[in-house]
C-alpha cells in the first residue's frame, strides 16, 4: 500500500498554497485543512465558471492573498506576513493550447512567477521546504511511447511544457545558489494527467464531457488516440504531500520526482477515457473527433515513469486508472444532480485517506 500523508505532521503546519483557486489547488488546500494545516493562499482570482474554490467555500483559510504570483513585492510582504513553513507552488499557466496563443505570457508566469516565489521564500525565517509543482510534460518527449525517468533530457515543443521544462532549471539554480545554504529544501513534482471531480476549465477533457452533457451537445475530442498517465488529483496530491514531508524531515535528498501511474497499468485513450466517463454518469458514449485544420501541435504520446518514487517514498498510485475514473464520473455525477461541492470532495477525501 502506497504511503499517506500524514495529518500528525501536517497538524499546525503553516503552509503557504499558490495557484490555492485552481482546480487541484482547491482539492489541496480543503485536504490541508482537513488535516489541520493552516493554509494561506495566493492566487489570482478563479478564471472558470464554476469555479471549485467557490463551491468549496472559503472554510479552512487562515489567509487568502488574491494577487498574482509575479508580483514581487505583494508575494514577499504576503509570505513574511504569513512566516510559511512549507510552500506548496502550484500557480501556473497550465494549457498546452493557451501557451500557443499566449506564449510570452506563459513563461512569464510559469518561469519568472517562479523566480519571484522562489526570492520571496529566501525572506521566510521559518521556511524549511519548498515542492514546484512542474508537469509530466517537462521531458523532451520523443513520441516513442516510452515512459520518462526523471534523469531524461528535459525539453518541451509547446510553450507550456518549455516553460515548465525552464522551472526546472530555476529551482536547480535557487537551490545551488541561495537557498541550499540557508537550509531550505526545495525540490520539483512533476505529476501527470490529472482527473477528478470540480474541474471546470477549458480544454480539458472531462470539462469538455461535462460542459457537453449539461448542454445537450455532442463532445468533441482533438486527438481520440493520444495516451496520458492518467491518474486521480487525490492520487497526484498525495504524492506532493508525502514528497514535502520527507523533504522536512531530511528523508530524502532527490530534487525531482515522478508522481504517476505504475507503466504496468494499460495506456488508456482519450477516447475510452470519455467513454468510461460518459457511461459511468450515464450518458450516451457519444463524441466527434474536431478538425485537425490549424490546430496547435500536441503530443500524443506521453508516459513517466514513477518507479523513483516508489523507491524513496514508498508512494505509487493507491487508485487504479479504471478507479480514477469511477471516482471523478461519481463525483460530476453527484454534482449535476444537485449534490455539494464540498460534500464530495471532502467524502473523497476521507474514503482515499481509510484506503
Amino acid at each position: 500500500m502506497s504511503r499517506l500523508a500524514n495529518a500528525a505532521f501536517w497538524a499546525g503546519k503553516r503552509v503557504l498554497l499558490t495557484g490555492h483557486t485552481g482546480f487541484k489547488g482547491s482539492w489541496a488546500r480543503l485536504w490541508l485543512a482537513e488535516m489541520g494545516a493552516r493554509v494561506a493562499g495566493y492566487a489570482l482570482p478563479p478564471s472558470a465558471e464554476p469555479a471549485l474554490h467557490a463551491l468549496l467555500g472559503s472554510e479552512g483559510f487562515l489567509h487568502e492573498n488574491l494577487a498574482d504570483i509575479r508580483d514581487g513585492d505583494t508575494l514577499t510582504a504576503a509570505i513574511r506576513q504569513f512566516e510559511p513553513e512549507v510552500i506548496l507552488h502550484m500557480a501556473a499557466q497550465p494549457l498546452v493550447r493557451e501557451s500557443y496563443r499566449t506564449p510570452a505570457e506563459t513563461f512569464d508566469v510559469n518561469v519568472m512567477g517562479t523566480v519571484r516565489v522562489l526570492e520571496a521564500a529566501r525572506t521566510a525565517p521559518a521556511l524549511k521546504t519548498i515542492v514546484v509543482v512542474t508537469t509530466d510534460k517537462v521531458y523532451r518527449n520523443d513520441e516513442s511511447g516510452r515512459h520518462f525517468p526523471e534523469e531524461a533530457v528535459l525539453g518541451g515543443h509547446d510553450p507550456y511544457s518549455g516553460s515548465k521544462a525552464a522551472c526546472e532549471l530555476v529551482v536547480s539554480t535557487w537551490r545551488d545558489s541561495f537557498l541550499r545554504e540557508r537550509g531550505i529544501r526545495v525540490a520539483t513534482a512533476r505529476g501527470g494527467n490529472v482527473l477528478g471531480g470540480g474541474d471546470f476549465s477549458v480544454d480539458r477533457l472531462v470539462p469538455d464531457i461535462v460542459r457537453a452533457a449539461l448542454s445537450g451537445e455532442t463532445l468533441a475530442i482533438r486527438s481520440p488516440m493520444a495516451t496520458r498517465p492518467w491518474q486521480h488529483v487525490l492520487d497526484c496530491l498525495n504524492g506532493y504531500l508525502v514528497y514535502a514531508e520527507a523533504l522536512h524531515g531530511d528523508e530524502t535528498e532527490v530534487a525531482a520526482l515522478n508522481f504517476g501511474p505504475s507503466p504496468a497499468e494499460r495506456q488508456i485513450p482519450v477516447r475510452d477515457v470519455a467513454g468510461a466517463i460518459q457511461t459511468a454518469m450515464g450518458l450516451p458514449t457519444e463524441w466527434h473527433e474536431t478538425s485537425a485544420h490549424d490546430q496547435p501541435r500536441e503530443m500524443q504520446a506521453l508516459g513517466l515513469d514513477p518507479a523513483l518514487a516508489l523507491k524513496t517514498l514508498s508512494w505509487t498510485s493507491r487508485l487504479s486508472q479504471d478507479q480514477a475514473i469511477e471516482w471523478t464520473a461519481r463525483w460530476y455525477d453527484g454534482w449535476r444532480r444537485g449534490a455539494v461541492a464540498r460534500d464530495l470532495t471532502l467524502g473523497q477525501i476521507d474514503a482515499f485517506m481509510r484506503g
